[in-house]
């Protein structure tokens, strides 16, 4: 597995483990709740991260061809 298939698994901690360090209402955050403002950063960022690791992913490059098993 590749460093940047990695980069996939820090939303699922971001938003599985940090809202338990992060679990408050104050300080507001545009009017939301920390811990809500906190989830939906990390959407966001996991957005933005999982676009790098599509467009990073060699499956996805037009033009080369993908090696896949034959099975009968």
């Amino acid at each position: 597995m590749t460093v940047v298939r990695w980069l996939a698994i820090l939303p699922f901690l971001g938003i599985l483990v940090g809202v338990g360090f992060v679990n408050r209402v104050e300080p507001l955050v545009l009017g939301m709740p920390f811990v809500l403002a906190w989830i939906v950063g990390w959407v966001v960022v996991g957005s933005a991260l999982m676009a790098i690791v599509y467009a990073l992913d060699p499956a996805n490059r037009q033009g080369e061809p993908v090696a896949r098993e034959d099975r009968p």
